[in-house]
């Protein structure tokens, strides 16, 4: 079997598949990871099949395919489509690969566990070199961990949202080490700036999330065809964002250094992988 393409949804598929079928052209629907794989029998069909794909793609609603699906479909054939929530569980675990979820649920129950009454020996395991009382360099996980914490519900679902919704991008597209850089490089180094600026009192995922910005903007500038790129109005938004962190306008406790200094990660890194990456 050849592939022809891919459809979001097996509905849509199986109207071409009953079209191409009324073709003489046999076609299998294959379940992916996100929507459906089309699929040729009989490889000397695939030019045609592929051709009409394109058609279809273009022109979804044509009465040809609403004919064919009364002509040829099989009446045996169910559509699952399932309960709302577990469609909507479906969606957000497929949005975003091992990496993304692994960082969104270890949040989540740190946050969790914040709420829970264990708000002092989280933080005192969790936070940076010199936040609690024999805090040292040997205990070397704390240049990162901070990355972690949230301190409140604003906070992390801000954070969160962004991670899996360009961290899931990211990953699904580009493979799980370009992510993981970009998590380990702006988990640790703005930290760092954060630090020597305003001392060893932060915590957020804020600055991973800024490097993800910056490296789908410059992606998808220098290489739309990956497919990861960020539309024009969320960096203006996350920029602005950016800069009310440094006015207090809102009266939150923003790690501005740490975001500034992900961005710049991001942006980098964007560079590089944007002039080695297939």
């Amino acid at each position: 079997m050849i592939e022809i393409g891919r459809l979001p949804n097996e509905r849509a598929a199986q109207a071409l598949v009953d079209y191409l079928k009324g073709e003489n052209v046999d076609c299998k629907v294959i379940p992916s990871e996100q929507g459906v794989i089309i699929a040729v029998v009989h490889d000397h069909n695939s030019l045609k099949a592929t051709m009409e794909f394109q058609q279809f793609v273009l022109n979804p609603h044509d009465d040809k395919y609403l004919q064919a699906s009364w002509d040829n479909s099989d009446t045996r054939l169910k559509m699952d489509y399932g309960a709302p929530s577990l469609q909507l569980l479906t969606q957000f675990i497929s949005g975003a690969g091992p990496l993304t979820l692994a960082v969104f649920f270890i949040c989540t129950l740190v946050f969790a566990g914040f709420n829970l009454g264990f708000a002092n020996p989280i933080y005192e395991y969790l936070s940076f070199f010199g936040a609690v009382p024999g805090s040292d360099l040997s205990q070397f996980w704390r240049i990162f961990t901070p990355t972690l914490l949230h301190f409140s519900a604003l906070h992390i679902i801000f954070n969160l949202l962004w991670w899996w919704y360009l961290g899931g991008k990211i990953e699904n597209k580009l493979g799980v080490a370009p992510l993981f850089i970009l998590l380990l490089v702006a988990g640790t180094v703005p930290n760092l700036v954060q630090y020597y600026v305003s001392g060893p009192n932060f915590g957020g995922l804020s600055g991973v999330v800024y490097a993800v910005v910056g490296y789908t903007w410059i992606m998808g500038v220098k290489r739309p065809e990956l497919g990861i790129g960020l539309p024009p109005a969320y960096i203006g938004f996350m920029l602005l964002w950016l800069v009310f962190g440094f006015t207090d306008l809102f009266g939150l406790s923003i790690a501005n250094c740490a975001n500034v200094g992900g961005l710049v990660v991001g942006l980098l890194q964007g560079f590089i992988d944007s002039k080695r990456r297939v």
